[in-house]
C-alpha cells in the first residue's frame, strides 16, 4: 500500500503513520499540509515537521451520499480534529460514520483508511484508551 499524498501523509515501515505539516518560527504556528510559506504571515521560514497523532474532536457529520468521483464506502465520517500539541485543526475523514457514536471533545488518534486501488489515506478514530 502507498500513501495517497506522501508530502502530507507518511506511512512508516512498521505500519504506523504520521501527518506532515509545516512550522514557522516567526509566527510560532503550525499548518497542514506543509506549504512554502506561512499561511498566517507569508514568512518563508518553514520547517517540515511531523504532527502529533492525537487530538480532540471539534465537529463531525456523516456523509451518506457519495460525492462525484468517489468510489469508496458510504456512509463515512467527516469532521474536524484539533491536534493536541500544535493546537491545529485538521479537516479529516473519521473512521466512525455514526454521529451518535461521536461527541464533541472526544479524544481521537490518527489511523489509516483504505482508499482503494492499493492507496491509504489518513483518518482519525476514537482513542479507545480514554
Amino acid at each position: 500500500m502507498q500513501s495517497i499524498n506522501p508530502e502530507a501523509f507518511e506511512i512508516r515501515a512498521d505500519g504506523s503513520c504520521v501527518l506532515v505539516g509545516g512550522y514557522s518560527a516567526s509566527s510560532d504556528k503550525y499548518h497542514f499540509p506543509v506549504q512554502d510559506c506561512c499561511p498566517y504571515t507569508g514568512a518563508t521560514d518553514i520547517e517540515r515537521v511531523e504532527l502529533s497523532t492525537c487530538g480532540t474532536l471539534w465537529a463531525h457529520t456523516a456523509v451518506t451520499a457519495a460525492p462525484p468521483g468517489y468510489a469508496g464506502p458510504v456512509p463515512y465520517g467527516f469532521g474536524v480534529v484539533e491536534l493536541t500539541q500544535e493546537r491545529l485543526r485538521v479537516i479529516t475523514l473519521l473512521r466512525e460514520s455514526d454521529p451518535l457514536a461521536l461527541r464533541f471533545g472526544q479524544h481521537m488518534r490518527l489511523a489509516t483508511f483504505d482508499a482503494g486501488a492499493r492507496v491509504l489515506t489518513w483518518c482519525f478514530e476514537s482513542d479507545r484508551s480514554e
